[in-house]
């Protein structure tokens, strides 16, 4: 598996990860496939600049243009001030081999290595077995229930947090 960035090539993968019900039960529903042209060329803007690290999933590097899901660290400002954001999608196909894992654990493991980000957070739905099994196998510390505003969507999620360089498990 390799990570690589996000480029204006990946709105087909942006598009089944965000726009088909699956895929999006945690999150709410589907979002308008309109849209994903657009956020696809502003997070590639993102990635290459370095602002964000929006990466996308290969399972196989011999096959750079088939991915698996995207993976990505960024930071956003909260009513309580700025936080770092983690986050994961696998597609279906990929889904059940451990992916969405060693994606999450590559880029924590580069923050820890850049000491960069600071503390990290996770807020996956409550519902979202496989994503909180990731944040409780990767050492996250559960800091409770919360509501998040996911595309204009209120969703009830786990609030789950990592400091890479001290709490990241091996």
């Amino acid at each position: 598996m390799q990570l690589r960035n996000v480029t204006p090539h990946d709105v087909e993968a942006y598009v089944r990860m965000r726009c088909d019900p699956a895929m999006t039960t945690d999150l709410g529903g589907p979002l308008p496939s309109e849209g994903m042209r657009d956020k696809v060329l502003r997070d590639a803007r993102e990635a290459a600049a370095d602002v964000s690290w929006i990466k996308m999933i290969v399972p196989d590097p011999g096959t750079p243009d088939v991915v698996a899901g995207a993976v990505t660290i960024w930071s956003h400002d909260t009513d309580e001030g700025p936080i770092s954001e983690i986050g994961w999608m696998v597609l279906p196909e990929f889904q059940g081999r451990g992916l969405g894992k060693r994606a999450a654990r590559v880029l924590l493991e580069r923050a820890r290595d850049e000491d960069r980000w600071g503390v990290v957070h996770a807020f996956p739905a409550i519902s979202n077995a496989a994503s909180n099994g990731v944040c409780r196998s990767l050492g996250f510390r559960l800091l409770g229930e919360c509501e998040v505003t996911f595309a204009d969507r209120v969703l009830r999620s786990n609030h789950w947090a990592v400091t890479p360089g001290t709490d990241l498990s091996r």
